[in-house]
């Protein structure tokens, strides 16, 4: 199960450390409105997924509420079909598609999970309504 804060489930981006610290910024700056999952987590964690008007704590790497989010676009689709939209929308920097790419499979497989372009993801669109 995800983690559950506020009466909300919650979103933790990244690792813990500074990984979150950089991303949870970037969501607080307005800079970050958009994150791709792993459809296999929702099973491994026996979730269902996010919906859009959905609100969910967004946590520090203590575990601590910062900010609440609700999610205003949800999409599953096979990793080679993410768009340049979305990647750039995850405001990190990437320079191009493929940039976005390498980095997230990096991630993925450094996590254990080799990601290919047929794997399927959960691309959440999603915008702070509070800071906590």
């Amino acid at each position: 199960m995800w983690p559950r804060a506020n009466g909300m489930r919650a979103l933790e981006l990244g690792h813990p450390g500074d990984m979150r610290a950089a991303l949870n910024a970037l969501v607080l700056a307005g800079d970050k409105t958009a994150t791709t999952c792993l459809l296999d987590e929702y099973a491994e964690e026996t979730e269902g997924l996010e919906y859009v008007g959905e609100r969910q704590a967004l946590l520090d790497s203590e575990g601590r509420p910062i900010a609440t989010l609700e999610y205003t676009g949800v999409e599953v689709k096979p990793f080679a079909e993410v768009t340049w939209e979305h990647a750039r929308a995850e405001g990190e920097g990437d320079a191009s598609l493929d940039a976005w790419r390498e980095v997230h499979r990096r991630f993925w497989a450094g996590s254990g999970t080799p990601v290919g372009d047929d794997t399927v993801v959960v691309c959440l669109t999603f915008r702070v309504v509070s800071r906590v």
